[in-house]
C-alpha cells in the first residue's frame, strides 16, 4: 500500500526540521538520540524498525519466476526489486497472484510451481525455443515429441535458493515487530501510523508467503527439454505471443502502469514483448487461465468460474483486512480533520472491496452488468475510491510524522512482563 519506507525517508529531513515549530517543542525533547542512556527511541529507530520489517517480509516472501537465460544480474535484480515494490503498493494483488499460481499447480505442488514459473525450456535443434507451460509439455510428451522430464522434488529444491535460515530471520523480525506493538498497547504507549501501516503490509505479505511455501525460490536456470529430431516443428507456443494489452499499450506510459496490475489480477497472462524476447514467463504471470486442474471432494473438476470466485473473494477479503488493521489508528491524531480523514479512508478501504466483489460476482452470474452509475460499473467506481483512499492513507502517514506525541518515543519496559518479587 505504501511508498514506504522510501517515501518516508525522503520526507524525514522536512519532518525533523518542522518539529521545532510544532507546539513550541524542540526536537531534542522528542528525539532522544543525544541521550543514549534514556529509555527512549528516536524517529530514525522507528523508521529503521519499519523498514527492516517491510524488507524482510517482501524480500523473503516474493518467489519470482525463472528469469530469461540470457538476462544479466542487473535485469534480474531490478525485476526482483520491482516485484518487492509491488508487494508494498498492492499486497492484496500479490495474494491474488500467489493464489492463482497455487491453484494452477499440478503434479505435486512443487512440480506444478516449477512448471508454471518457467521451469521447462524447449530446445529445437540445440537452440532454445520457448518456455513450456505444463499443458504444452504434457502434449509434447503424449505425442512422443519429447521425453518426459525426470526431475525429482529434491532436485528442484536443490535448485532453489530459499533456505530455512533466511525464512527464519524474516519470521523472527516480524514476530519481534508484532511483539513490540502488542507490548506498547498493553503499556498504553502510543503507536505511530507508520507502524500500523507496516503491520498491515506485513500481515498481508504472510499470505502469499504461505501459498508459495512449496514454490522453489530464485531458481536461475530452467530444465532443458529437447525436441526429438523425428518430431514435427511446433507451432506458436503460449509464451511466444504478446498479451493483447501489451501489444496495444506497451509502448505508451499507461501501458507500463496498467500491465503489472492486470497481470496480478489475472486479466493478462501472456508475456510482454520483453518477456517474449527473453523466452521467459511474465514476471507477474505464471498461472493458468483456465483453472481446471484441481478437483472437489466428489472428484469433479473445479471450473474456471468456481476457482475465479475463490480468487476474487480472497483478494477482496485481503483488502478488507488491510483496511481493518488501519482502523487501529482510529484515535491517533491531534487534529479533528486528520482524524476524520483517517477514519473515513480506513472504512472506505474496508467497504470498497465488498462492492467490487458483489459487482463482479453479479457480472459472472449474468454475463452482463446488473446496473450502471453515470456510465460506469459500481465495481469500477469502488476501485477508484479504493485507490484514492489508499493514496490518502499514505499522505496522512507522512504528515503524522511531523507531530508525533512524546509518548511515541518511550520504549517498552520489558521488565514488567518478567515475574518478580
Amino acid at each position: 500500500m505504501t511508498l514506504l519506507p522510501s517515501a518516508v525517508l525522503l520526507c524525514v529531513p522536512f519532518v525533523y526540521a518542522s518539529l521545532s515549530s510544532l507546539n513550541n517543542t524542540s526536537p531534542h525533547i522528542l528525539d532522544a538520540s543525544n541521550c543514549p542512556s534514556c529509555n527512549t527511541r528516536s524517529l530514525w529507530d522507528i523508521l529503521l524498525s519499519c523498514g527492516l520489517t517491510l524488507f524482510a517480509c517482501t524480500w523473503t516472501a516474493v518467489h519470482p519466476n525463472i528469469p530469461g537465460m540470457d538476462e544479466g544480474k542487473i535485469a534480474i535484480t531490478s525485476r526482483r526489486l520491482f516485484i518487492m515494490a509491488m508487494a508494498l503498493i498492492a499486497p492484496e494483488l500479490m495474494i491474488t497472484w500467489a493464489t492463482r499460481q497455487f491453484f494452477s499447480a499440478r503434479w505435486t505442488i512443487t512440480h506444478g510451481f516449477f512448471a508454471w514459473m518457467g521451469g521447462f525450456m524447449l530446445y529445437v535443434d540445440g537452440m532454445p525455443r520457448a518456455t513450456l507451460t505444463p499443458d504444452e509439455l504434457l502434449e509434447f510428451v503424449r505425442r512422443g515429441s519429447v521425453d518426459m522430464p525426470v526431475i525429482t522434488e529434491a532436485e528442484m529444491e536443490d535448485r532453489s535458493k530459499g533456505d530455512g535460515l533466511s525464512k527464519g530471520i524474516a519470521i523472527l523480525q516480524l514476530v519481534w515487530f508484532v511483539a513490540q506493538l502488542v507490548a506498547r498497547y498493553i503499556q498504553n504507549l502510543p503507536i505511530t501510523l507508520l507502524e500500523i501501516d507496516t503491520l498491515a503490509v506485513a500481515a498481508l505479505t504472510c499470505i502469499p508467503y504461505a501459498l508459495w511455501w512449496k514454490k522453489p525460490k530464485d531458481v536461475g536456470r530452467p530444465y532443458i527439454v529437447h525436441l526429438k529430431a523425428t518430431a514435427a516443428p511446433p507451432g506458436q507456443l503460449r509464451y511466444e505471443k504478446f498479451s493483447h494489452i501489451s501489444r496495444s499499450y506497451y509502448r505508451r506510459i499507461r501501458g507500463h502502469i496498467i500491465y503489472p496490475f492486470v497481470c496480478l489480477m489475472g486479466i493478462a497472462v501472456d508475456p510482454s514483448p520483453r518477456a517474449a524476447r527473453s523466452r521467459r514467463v511474465p514476471s507477474l504471470g505464471g498461472y493458468d487461465r483456465g483453472f481446471v486442474f484441481k478437483f472437489d471432494h466428489n472428484g469433479g473438476p473445479l471450473t474456471r468460474y468456481r476457482v475465479g470466485k475463490i480468487v476474487l473473494l480472497i483478494g477482496c477479503f485481503s483488502g478488507m483486512v488491510f483496511g481493518g488493521i488501519h482502523c487501529l489508528g482510529w484515535n491517533h491524531f491531534s487534529t479533528a480533520m486528520q482524524s476524520t480523514l483517517w477514519r473515513t479512508t480506513s472504512l472506505l478501504v474496508i467497504c470498497a472491496p465488498v462492492v467490487i466483489s458483489l459487482d463482479t460476482l453479479s457480472f459472472m452470474h449474468r454475463r452482463r452488468p446488473l446496473m450502471m452509475i453515470f456510465g460506469f460499473l459500481p465495481g469500477h467506481i469502488a476501485a477508484l475510491i479504493y485507490i484514492t483512499a489508499r493514496i490518502t492513507l499514505i499522505v496522512l502517514i507522512i504528515l503524522s510524522l511531523q507531530s508525533l506525541p512524546t509518548g511515541v518515543y518511550d520504549t517498552v519496559a520489558w521488565t514488567r512482563f518478567i515475574p518478580h518479587l
